[in-house]
C-alpha cells in the first residue's frame, strides 16, 4: 500500500489568511505519494466554525468522488464576519490508498458588510494642522479594557500610507499599507491580530500617516493630490472577551492629532527625519497629549472598502554592502553589489543636530562618479538628523528607492573611515513566494536568470511598475502583459495580478478603453494603445493557464470582451485597427533617428493584437462554457486574420513589413499558415542572420522572438540569439555587470557612456520576458493548455548544441513541484522529469530510439508510471503519471 498525504492547504492562494472578505473561498491542497502514477480519486473536506469542532462540522462534503484538488469552492452555510473557520482534508487515490486527515488549516473573515464599519475617516483639524503641510501626522486614542481578553483585531486603512502602533509598539511587518489601488473606486484595508498587544486597564492605539500614492507626487509632471488633498485614517478595533461580550474602539472625533519627527515623506523623493522631534511614548496610554490637536471627519465613503487582496509589501531580504568607494569626485559611496529596491537601515552615534544624508543611484558614470541624471526629477534622498542619545538606528518608513549605490554625506568620521557594519540594505517588495528556478551550464545565462528575478522583485511592489527609481514607477499595462507568464513562473503572483486586474477593470472606460497605466494617473488621454490595452485580456488568461483560476477569468471576462469591443468600434474597418495612438514596437532598435517607436507599422501591430485578444476571448468563452460567445469570437477572429493577410501579406507570401517584430507577431499569433508560414519563418530567420544573430525588436517583438524561431524550425538561431554577448543582446548587459534587466539594450554603451538620461532605467523587467522561453523551451518545462494549472505537463527539451551542456527548470505548481532538465555528455543524453501527484505528463525525447531508451537503468517501455510509449519521426513520445523519472539515450 502506498503512503498518501495531503499537504500545503491554501485558501485562495494563501496559507491561513487573516482578514478575508471572500464569501465563498476556494480551498486547495496538494498530494504527496511515494508511488508513481498517483491520481486523486475522491476527497472529503470538513470545515468547523468557532463554536464547534470536526465532530459536528459546519460543512462536510463526505466522500466526494473527484480528482479536483485546486480551487474547490466552499458551499457550506453563509460565513459570518470576523469569524475564524478551521478546515481539513483527506483523500483517496487511484491505487486504493486513503490518506490520514491533513493538518488543520484556518481562515478568518474580516468585515463582510460595509454597514459593519462604525469608524469614521479622520484627519487633523485644518485649523490646527495644515493639511497641505509636508510632515506626516500622528493620530492617537487612549482607551480602557477590562480583564479577560480572548481576542482582538484591528481593521484599518488610510488615505495615504500608514503604520499602526499599539501600546508603544509597531504592529506587523507590512510596509506602505494600504498599497496603491484606484482609491476612489477600490480602497483596501488590513486586518491585524493585536490580542497579545493589549492588557486590562489603560491602552492606546496610534497611527502615522504620510502622503504615499494617495496625495503625493506621481508621474513626471509634478502631479499631486490625484485622489484627494487630505490624508486620513480609518480604524476599528474589536475586542472580544472570554464571556463573549465585545468592545469596539473606532476612529472618531475623540482622537487627537499632532506631528512628529517625520518632516517629509514622498515615494519618489525620499524622507526627512529629525529625531530631536520624536515624541516618546506617543502611542502609549499615559502619554500627555494635552497639547495635541483635534480631529475632524474626512469626507470619504466606506462603500469602496475591501479586505486586502494582494500579498503584503515587506522586507524580504537583507544585503550587506560589498565595498566602500571613494569616487574621483571625492564622494563616499556604498556599493550594495546588487541593484535592489527598498531602503538602507543604518546606525549612528552622533551629536544632536548632526544631519546624515543618503542619496541613492543605480550606476556610476563613465569616470566612476555617483550618477543620478537618469532619475529625472526623483531625488531618492533620505535625511536623518540625530538626537544625540547614544546609538540611533533609522530606516525610512514611507518611501522606497531603486539603487545599487548609496552616497553618504554627514556621517561622523566618514572622511577617515565608514563602518560598513552600520549599514544594511533591506529589500522591499510584495511578499510573493518564489516558485520557479532555472539553471544551465552557462554562468552568463544563469546570471541573466538572476537578473530577471531581481527585476521582478524590484518592480512588483504592490503593482507591476515599469521601473522603481525615477519619477514614474507606474503600472504600465504593456510591460505587465509581456512579462506576465515569466512573472508567474518566478513567483506566486495569483493574488498580485488579481488585485491589479480589478484596478484595471475599475479604471477601464465605459467604451472598453484600457489605460496605459493602472491605476490610471495619466488622465483621459492615457488610454488604449495596442499591446498595452491587451493586458486586459492577456493577463487574466495567463492567470487562468498557470493557476487554473476560472473565477478570476469569469470576473474579468466582461473587461476582456469590452476591450475587444473597443477595438472593433475604432475606425470604419471592423477587422483592422488602423486608427488612434499606439506605442508600437516601443524602443525597437530599427526606429528612426530620435524616435522611441520601432519601424514595424503600428497598424500591423494593432491588428495582430486585435486578432490575438479576440482569440483569447474565444478561448475564455470555451473555458467558461459560453457557447454563443465562443461562436461569435471564433467568427470574428477568422475575419480579422483574413483581413490581416489581405492587408499585410503579399500574394507571394511575404510580409509587407520587413522587420523582425512583424514576422514574430505573424508567427506567434497564428496569422499565417501553410506555405505562407514557412516563408515568414524563413524570412525571420534570415533577418536575424543578416544582423549577425542580433535582434532589432522592442517591447512588442522581443518576448516572442525566440519562441517564433524555435517553434518554426530555427531553434539553433534562437539559441545563438540567447548566447550572443555583443550589443544588442540579453547577455550584453550581463557582460557589463548588470544585476537586473535594463530598459535599453545599450543602457551602458561599450565605451561606458550612457543612453539618453531621459529614459534609461537599469531595472526595467520587460526584456526579462525571455525567461518564459528559457523555462518552457530550453529546459522544456511546459503545460498542455487544455489542462490548466500544469495539470498535464508537456516536457519537450530543446537541446542547445555546443552552447549549453545542461539546463533545468522547476516550478511549484498548484499541484506541486514540477521539474524538467537535461544534460548531454559524451554523446549521451539524460532527461530528468518530476511530475507532481494528481498530475500527468507528455514527454517528447528528441532523437531517442525506443528500443535503446532506458528509465532509471531499465527499459523505458513498461516502466512503472509510464502509460504510453511511441516512436515518432522526432524521437520518442511518452505519457507518464506522477513521480520522478530519469531517461537516458544516445543522440
Amino acid at each position: 500500500m502506498s503512503r498518501l498525504m495531503v499537504i500545503a492547504l491554501t485558501n485562495d492562494y494563501r496559507t491561513n489568511p487573516l482578514g478575508t472578505d471572500v464569501r465563498k473561498p476556494r480551498l486547495s491542497w496538494k498530494l504527496a505519494s511515494d508511488r508513481r502514477g498517483t491520481l486523486q480519486a475522491a476527497y472529503r473536506i470538513q470545515v468547523a466554525g468557532p463554536d464547534g469542532g470536526f465532530d459536528a462540522p459546519l460543512w462536510d462534503t463526505e466522500r466526494t468522488p473527484s480528482d479536483q484538488s485546486v480551487h474547490v469552492v466552499y458551499e457550506g452555510p453563509a460565513l459570518g464576519s470576523r469569524t475564524r473557520y478551521s478546515w481539513r482534508v483527506k483523500v483517496w487515490d487511484n491505487h486504493g490508498a486513503e490518506s490520514d486527515w491533513s493538518e488543520t488549516a484556518w481562515w478568518e473573515t474580516a468585515l463582510l458588510n460595509a454597514a459593519e464599519w462604525q469608524a469614521e475617516w479622520l484627519t487633523p483639524d485644518p485649523r490646527a494642522l495644515d493639511p497641505l503641510a509636508e510632515p506626516a501626522f500622528l493620530l492617537r486614542k487612549p482607551f480602557e479594557l477590562r480583564a479577560g481578553i480572548r481576542s482582538a483585531r484591528v481593521y484599518a486603512t488610510a488615505a495615504g500610507v500608514y503604520d499602526l502602533y499599539v501600546n508603544g509598539n509597531r504592529v506587523g511587518e507590512d510596509l506602505l499599507a494600504p498599497g496603491w489601488t484606484s482609491y476612489n473606486k477600490r480602497h483596501a484595508y488590513q486586518t491585524y491580530d493585536v490580542t497579545d498587544r493589549l492588557r486590562a486597564g489603560p491602552n492606546a492605539v496610534g497611527v502615522i500617516v504620510a502622503d504615499g500614492w494617495f496625495k503625493g507626487n506621481l508621474a513626471w509632471e509634478n502631479q499631486r493630490h490625484i485622489y484627494g488633498d487630505r490624508r486620513g485614517a480609518l480604524l476599528q478595533l474589536h475586542v472580544v472577551y472570554e464571556d463573549g461580550t465585545e468592545q469596539i474602539v473606532a476612529s472618531d472625533e475623540s482622537w487627537k492629532a499632532s506631528t512628529g519627527p517625520l518632516l517629509y515623506a514622498e515615494i519618489y523623493h525620499g524622507e526627512r527625519y529629525d529625531a530631536r522631534l520624536e515624541q516618546g511614548g506617543w502611542s502609549e496610554a499615559g502619554f500627555p497629549d494635552a497639547a495635541w490637536h483635534a480631529t475632524v471627519p474626512l469626507d470619504r465613503p466606506r462603500s469602496m472598502l475591501g479586505a486586502q487582496e494582494n500579498w503584503p509589501t515587506r522586507v524580504t531580504e537583507t544585503l550587506k554592502p560589498v565595498a566602500l568607494i571613494r569616487t574621483p569626485a571625492g564622494e563616499t559611496v556604498l556599493d550594495m553589489g546588487q541593484n535592489m529596491v527598498g531602503r538602507i537601515r543604518f546606525s549612528v552615534e552622533a551629536p544632536a543636530g548632526t544631519e546624515i544624508r543618503l542619496q541613492h543611484a543605480e550606476v556610476l558614470d563613465q569616470e566612476g562618479n555617483f550618477y543620478t541624471k537618469n532619475l529625472r526629477k526623483a531625488k531618492q534622498l533620505v535625511s536623518y538628523t540625530a538626537k544625540g542619545e547614544g546609538v540611533e538606528t533609522y530606516a525610512p518608513q514611507f518611501t522606497f528607492q531603486g539603487f545599487r549605490y548609496v552616497k553618504i554625506e554627514g556621517y561622523p568620521g566618514q572622511e577617515r573611515d565608514l563602518p560598513l557594519d552600520r549599514f544594511v540594505g533591506e529589500v522591499v517588495h510584495s511578499d510573493m513566494a518564489p516558485t520557479g528556478t532555472f539553471d544551465s551550464s552557462s554562468p552568463l545565462v544563469n546570471q541573466l536568470q538572476r537578473n530577471i528575478a531581481w527585476g521582478q522583485r524590484g518592480n512588483f511592489l504592490d503593482l507591476p511598475t515599469d521601473c522603481p527609481q525615477r519619477d514614474e514607477r507606474l503600472g504600465w499595462t504593456g510591460d505587465a502583459q509581456v512579462f506576465a507568464r515569466t512573472a508567474a513562473f518566478n513567483f506566486q503572483v495569483g493574488p498580485f495580478f488579481t488585485k491589479w486586474l480589478r484596478d484595471l477593470k475599475a479604471d477601464q472606460k465605459a467604451d472598453g478603453g484600457v489605460p496605459f497605466v493602472v491605476p490610471n494617473v495619466l488622465g483621459d488621454d492615457g488610454y488604449s494603445s495596442a499591446a498595452w490595452g491587451d493586458a486586459a485580456v492577456i493577463v487574466p488568461w495567463t492567470a487562468y493557464l498557470v493557476y487554473d483560476d476560472k473565477r478570476l477569468l469569469a470576473e474579468q471576462y466582461g473587461s476582456m470582451k469590452a476591450w475587444v469591443g473597443y477595438i472593433r468600434a475604432q475606425g470604419d474597418q471592423p477587422y483592422l485597427w488602423n486608427t488612434g495612438f499606439h506605442f508600437g514596437d516601443w524602443l525597437g532598435l530599427d526606429a528612426k533617428e530620435n524616435s522611441y517607436i520601432g519601424a514595424t507599422p503600428r497598424d500591423l501591430i494593432a491588428t495582430a493584437f486585435y486578432a490575438y485578444s479576440t482569440r483569447l476571448v474565444r478561448d475564455a468563452a470555451v473555458v467558461l462554457g459560453l457557447a454563443d460567445d465562443a461562436r461569435l469570437y471564433t467568427a470574428l477572429h477568422a475575419r480579422i486574420v483574413a483581413a490581416f493577410r489581405e492587408e499585410f501579406v503579399t500574394p507571394s507570401g511575404r510580409l509587407a513589413a520587413p522587420t523582425q517584430t512583424a514576422h514574430v507577431l505573424a508567427l506567434t499569433f497564428g496569422l499565417v499558415e501553410g506555405a505562407e508560414r514557412e516563408r515568414v519563418a524563413k524570412d525571420l530567420n534570415q533577418l536575424v542572420v543578416d544582423q549577425e544573430y542580433h535582434l532589432t525588436t522592442g517591447f512588442v517583438g522581443t518576448p516572442y522572438l525566440c519562441f517564433a524561431l524555435s517553434d518554426n524550425g530555427y531553434h539553433d538561431t534562437a539559441v545563438k540569439l540567447l548566447m550572443q554577448e555583443s550589443y544588442p543582446s540579453w547577455l550584453y548587459s550581463v557582460t557589463k555587470g548588470a544585476t537586473t534587466i535594463w530598459e535599453h539594450w545599450d543602457g551602458i554603451k561599450p565605451d561606458g557612456s550612457f543612453w539618453s538620461e531621459d529614459m534609461n532605467s537599469y531595472n526595467h523587467y520587460a526584456y526579462g520576458a525571455i525567461g518564459d522561453w528559457l523555462y518552457r523551451v530550453v529546459a522544456g518545462l511546459d503545460m498542455d493548455e487544455g489542462e490548466a494549472g500544469y495539470r498535464r505537463l508537456r516536457v519537450h527539451p530543446r537541446f542547445a548544441g555546443e552552447s549549453l551542456g545542461h539546463a533545468r527548470a522547476s516550478f511549484e505548481s498548484v499541484y506541486g513541484r514540477a521539474e524538467a532538465g537535461w544534460s548531454v555528455r559524451d554523446g549521451q543524453r539524460t532527461v530528468e522529469v518530476t511530475v507532481p501527484a494528481n498530475a500527468t505528463a507528455e514527454i517528447t525525447l528528441p532523437g531517442a530510439k525506443l528500443e535503446t531508451l532506458t528509465e532509471s537503468g531499465r527499459a523505458a517501455d513498461g516502466a512503472e508510471g509510464v502509460a504510453l510509449t511511441e516512436q515518432t519521426a522526432e524521437g520518442v513520445r511518452l505519457a507518464v503519471g506522477s513521480g520522478t523519472y530519469s531517461f537516458v539515450y544516445s543522440g
